[in-house]
Formats: C-alpha cells, structure tokens, sequence
C-alpha cells in the first residue's frame, strides 16, 4: 500500500522536483496534500496535481489522511515544523540543512525518536547512478588505494529581495551551507567520515551577507583528502559540477552529475598494475574510458527508500544522524573559516 504523502512548502524545489519525479515517480508514494502560504502558488500546485490544499502547515498535519511529510520549506523554518509533525505522528524527509544550530538537529533526532516517526535528510544526490557507480568501483579495488576527491557545485545567484540563502540567519549560511553540504556528503558517501576540515569563505562578486565562495579541504579518516567548492558567483552555463575521484591505479570523473539531474556519464581510467617510475613524465594518451550507467530518477529513489523504511520499520536510507554529522562537519567549516585554521571535526 502506497505511503500518503502532504507537502509542506509546495514551491520551489519541491514543485520544480521531489513532488513530479520524486513522490509522484515513487510507486509506493501518493501525493494527498500540498500546503505553502503564498495562496497564489498553493492554488496553482494543488490544481496541477489534484490534491488537497493547505495554507497553513499545522492544517496538512492534521489531516488525517497524511502519513508522512515533506519539508521543503526556508531552512530557519525546519525545526518547529519538524518538531509539530513528530508530535502530530508523521513521518519527516526534510530538505537539508535540517537546522541552523547542532542543538536544533539534536532536537528534531530526539522528537522523532519518542513520537516513534521516521526521520531524514533528503541528500538525495547519493542515489545519482554516476554516484553509486563510483561508490561501486571504490568498492571493488577498481582504482586501488583512493587518495583524494574534489566535488564542486556552483551557480549564478544574484542578489533577491528575500531570499533565505542569502541571509545567514534565515539559511544557516551561503553558498557553503546551501550546495557545499551536498559536495561534503557525496564525498563522505565515497571516502567515509571527515575527521579535519580546513575552509576558506568570502565574497567575491555578491555583495549581500551570505558568502558567495567557499572552498573546503577535507581529511577523511582513512587519510585521504578532498576539495569542496561551492560557488553562487559562475554563470551557470560555464558551471562543470565536477566529481572526481583519484586512486593508485585510476581515476574516474564525471561532470554535470552534482545537481538536480539524474542523468550523466562517467570517464574513468584505470590503469591496473603499477608501472616503475617515469622520470621523463611523458604522459601517454590516456585509455579513457566512458562508463554510462542506466539513470535512476535520484527523488523517486530516495522516496522509494523512505517508504520502504516505513512499511518495514527500519532506518531510513539517510537518517536523523546522518544530518547531525553533516551539521557537525559544516559547522567545522565555518569555525575553520572563520578562526584561520584547521578544525578537528567532534
């Protein structure tokens, strides 16, 4: 039996993705209520999709027919909200970042847990097939020993009365907290947890309080090394969005697969045995490889996995925790950033 899903802030990305490819591309999801509180915009989705409409969040959740909800809303806002849907006893997939403070994530885990609710983050980039693929490879020792990762993730972001992401204290930060996080995950995905992070913020080309340039440099536990860079300052047809990974006997990169599309190829080589050392460093043309793995609709499978943690009573596939550590890790970037040195992450 399909899961029924209300929405809580029906525009943007939630109108723009999760609700047509992701609940409504889920085979055991059904789209039963949508709420925002502009009228205008919650007329208009309600329409398109033939759901129940609601202005205000406390009315989706108290319809009795939700069991489970989306927050898609400004990033200030998910705490109360997450908080009212536990006490209501609704499941929660909140948008990242889940809260602006460690003490809020802490406090959304704790009411979810004693409502007995599901909780999670929607990173729903590490369901992206490029992205598992590679996940795959490391895996299976296809680049040996992996060494170093960089994630970019970039935009034109100009300044808008209003927006949240341009306001540290409405978005947690700007262009770190906004994209960086997902770069942080992804490569968290690939090289396991950050223990060291060292991050540089500023603003370049936007002037409004948020940064508009981040760049992070991250130790994982294993001891390799990663790049994060997260830009609202590139135009957006000069954006690569590059993943890349390099090991001891290979490399693959993709570009185009940070974002909010699920299709995308990968370039890998992989050179196998190790060769002597060349002094001359003649680089011979590479054997590349293009690797094009069969997309996989990355919101529809994030929902997917949700509700199957639903119907079988397990964790989700990217849970309350999950977001605690992710918290922890941007908020090392930022403590790095602004103190000018290399922070431990707790």
């Amino acid at each position: 039996m399909a899961v029924k899903w209300g929405v809580i802030g029906a525009g943007g990305i939630a109108d723009r993705r999760t609700i047509p490819e992701g609940i409504l591309g889920a085979e055991s999801a059904e789209l039963v209520a949508v709420q925002d509180i502009d009228a205008a915009c919650i007329d208009e989705v309600a329409a398109r999709y033939g759901v129940t409409k609601y202005e205000k969040e406390y009315d989706l959740l108290n319809d009795g027919n939700v069991e489970a909800v989306y927050i898609a809303t400004p990033n200030f806002l998910h705490h109360g909200q997450v908080l009212a849907a536990a006490e209501a006893g609704k499941h929660v997939l909140c948008e990242k970042p889940r809260g602006l403070t460690l003490e809020e994530c802490e406090e959304m885990v704790a009411a979810c847990a004693a409502a007995d609710v599901k909780l999670g983050v929607n990173f729903m980039m590490r369901f992206h097939a490029c992205h598992t693929k590679i996940k795959e490879m490391i895996e299976a020792g296809d680049l040996g020993t992996v060494v170093m990762g960089r994630a970019e993730l970039t935009c034109w972001y100009p300044p808008i009365a209003g927006a949240f992401r341009q306001d540290p204290a409405k978005g947690g930060g700007g262009a770190f907290a906004d994209m960086g996080n997902h770069c942080v995950d992804l490569l968290e995905m690939l090289f396991g947890p950050t223990r060291r992070v060292s991050c540089f913020i500023g603003n370049l080309v936007q002037d409004y309080p948020a940064e508009d340039t981040a760049v992070a440099i991250l130790e994982f536990d294993s001891g390799a090394k990663g790049i994060v860079d997260a830009l609202f300052n590139v135009p957006d047809a000069a954006s690569r969005q590059a993943l890349e990974v390099y090991g001891s006997q290979g490399s693959v990169v993709s570009f185009g697969t940070i974002g909010q599309m699920s299709t995308g190829s990968l370039t890998a080589v992989i050179e196998g045995e190790a060769r002597d050392y060349d002094a001359d460093q003649e680089r011979e043309e590479a054997q590349a490889e293009t690797i094009e793995p069969e997309p996989v609709n990355m919101y529809a499978a994030h929902v997917e996995g949700f509700c199957a943690a639903i119907e079988d009573d397990t964790e989700p596939p990217i849970t309350g925790e999950d977001g605690i550590w992710s918290h922890k890790v941007i908020e090392a970037c930022y403590k790095s950033a602004a103190e000018g040195h290399a922070v431990a992450v707790e």
